[in-house]
């Protein structure tokens, strides 16, 4: 048969896309095994009836044929209300692209701003598509690493030296992060804006998890001066009002690069589904009560979780900040994350993410997803960490 291109055929870079403990957790569950999947970042609860009423109603209204690529002017133009309010920086329907889900968004923007060849730098730990995204769009992906002693905060240092090998074109930041859980301060994100003016690169700035704030602030770095010309925001209803599955997302940045984003959507998605974008459109006219709803559940579980690791001297946190994880780290065991990840697997069925699949900068760490009940959450971490002292009394 004839070869697939080198861009697809390279997107893992010939290597594992990082989710194998998770697959053979799923595999496992399907099995009839009792499986605690602390995995991927998938609510517990399912959309709110409501939202999805809005959606049947859109869809049985008649609002089943092609939509308007850009998005229906009315959600438009609420995202770019929810934006200017949340950051205060104004935003037009002009500077709104809907998309479908966060990940297009990510695509988009990173085809947006790298020709062929290009290097795009992103933070390191990072969500496991990253790198495959930026290969997607024909781009160079290149680590910036970041240290678990600084709590896994990107340097300025390290994102010029990155910017200067590299020639890079974009740099990739997300706060609230996935996975470490930290939300970026304006410390950091001041050197990220310096850093990105001086290298002249864009920045695309994964903004998903913006109401899942347990500490701190979240700062969009698309407030900060020089930045709003040069920044694309990627946002998402998948967190932030559990619509994980209907994939409506949206990319904010300057006109004329939403204009050309638009050409793109013509040619790849031809946008969102009508009735999808109608029940977005719902869901964000419930302002701020229907989003603490849903973020609630995961700010008692972090306190939960918190609470289970500080009775115990081998399994430390990462500061649990924002979203929906905790990332542990798992270091005094002796082993790595993808080893701990399997034998938890193996030995208690609970399934959590092996650092390794963020990236080597989370090596010796684990993420554990708070999208369980409180209870089989406070028992699976008490497990684990358990099983961590155990391993740790035989490395000794």
């Amino acid at each position: 048969m004839p070869q697939l291109s080198t861009r697809i055929t390279t997107l893992n870079e010939g290597g594992s896309d990082g989710w194998e403990v998770f697959y053979r957790a799923r595999k496992m569950a399907a099995a009839g095994q009792p499986v605690t999947e602390l995995t991927i970042g998938e609510h517990d609860i399912g959309t709110d009836a409501s939202i999805l009423q809005a959606i049947h109603a859109s869809a049985s209204g008649g609002h089943t044929g092609y939509a308007m690529v850009p998005g229906v002017a009315e959600l438009r133009q609420a995202v770019a209300d929810r934006i200017t309010a949340r950051t205060g920086v104004p935003t037009g329907p002009e500077n709104v692209l809907i998309t479908p889900g966060g990940q297009a968004a990510l695509f988009a923007a990173h085809v947006a701003v790298l020709s062929p060849g290009d290097a795009a730098l992103y933070i390191d730990p990072y969500y496991a598509t990253y790198p495959g995204t930026i290969r997607a769009a024909s781009g160079r992906a290149v680590p910036v690493p970041t240290e678990a002693d600084r709590a896994f905060l990107p340097q300025g240092a390290a994102i010029r030296a990155a910017a200067a090998e590299s020639g890079a074109k974009s740099l990739l930041v997300n706060t609230p992060n996935n996975p470490t859980g930290m939300v970026y301060p304006i410390e950091t994100l001041e050197e990220i804006a310096t850093a990105t003016i001086d290298h002249d690169l864009w920045l695309i700035s994964d903004e998903v998890y913006d109401t899942q704030v347990w500490q701190g602030e979240h700062i969009s770095p698309r407030t900060l001066p020089g930045m709003a010309e040069r920044t694309l925001v990627v946002g998402s209803m998948s967190k932030s009002h559990a619509m994980t599955g209907s994939r409506a997302g949206w990319l904010v940045g300057p006109t004329d690069a939403i204009d050309r984003l638009i050409d793109l959507a013509t040619s790849t998605t031809y946008g969102v589904p009508g009735y999808i974008q109608d029940g977005a459109l719902f869901a964000l006219n419930q302002g701020p009560d229907l989003e603490d709803k849903i973020s609630t559940p995961f700010r008692r579980r972090r306190d939960l979780a918190l609470k289970v690791i500080a009775e115990q001297n081998t399994v430390t946190a990462i500061p649990a900040q924002g979203a929906m994880y905790l990332m542990l780290d798992i270091r005094a065991t002796g082993l790595s994350g993808r080893d701990f990840a399997e034998a938890l697997l193996d030995e208690h069925l609970i399934a959590v993410m092996p650092g390794e699949s963020f990236g080597k900068s989370a090596a010796g760490h684990v993420r554990v997803a708070l999208t369980v009940a409180d209870d089989r959450l406070v028992e699976a971490l008490k497990t684990l960490c358990a099983f961590a002292d155990n391993k740790a009394r035989a490395d000794a």
